[in-house]
């Protein structure tokens, strides 16, 4: 492979890392996004692979095993307020959003669960729903999602 040359001001191409600063460019997409600081994510609108909005992120829920933020909620329903979980796995950060992979009707007819975390039971539904794969660990909880 040939070196690139660039004059001075031009822009060159480097190796993408998952280790992104703050002041990254507008549109990013990541395979990983554990060095992220995610909590900057809570409150920005959620979109789906369509560009149309889900709604604005709550809270985060990382697999335990493996570090990796696996999906963002958000709240819905007036009267029978329930969270949606919505999987951020290949999530596109944008700069006023977060893309995800999955389509606004997808997440409609996800599993819906109350207001409190999924329960052992919710989470191998949240999972087989969004086609991603799950093992329960083998811990007192069995639990792969929590919150930070």
């Amino acid at each position: 492979m040939e070196p690139v040359e660039s004059t001075p001001g031009e822009p060159t191409a480097e190796p993408s890392s998952s280790v992104l600063p703050a002041d990254a460019p507008a549109t990013t997409t990541e395979s990983t996004v554990t060095h992220r600081n995610i909590s900057e994510w809570q409150g920005r609108d959620l979109v789906d692979r369509d560009g149309e909005r889900i709604g604005r992120l709550e809270d985060v829920y990382y697999d335990v095993e493996t570090e990796e933020p696996q999906f963002g909620t958000v709240k819905g329903g007036l009267i029978n307020r329930h969270l949606t979980f919505v999987p951020l796995t290949g999530v596109t950060i944008g700069p006023d959003n977060l893309q995800v992979t999955v389509t606004k009707d997808q997440i409609k007819h996800a599993p819906s669960i109350g207001l409190n975390d999924p329960s052992p039971i919710d989470e191998p539904n949240l999972y087989h729903y969004y086609q991603l794969n799950y093992t329960p660990l083998d811990t007192e909880s069995g639990r792969r999602l929590a919150r930070r």
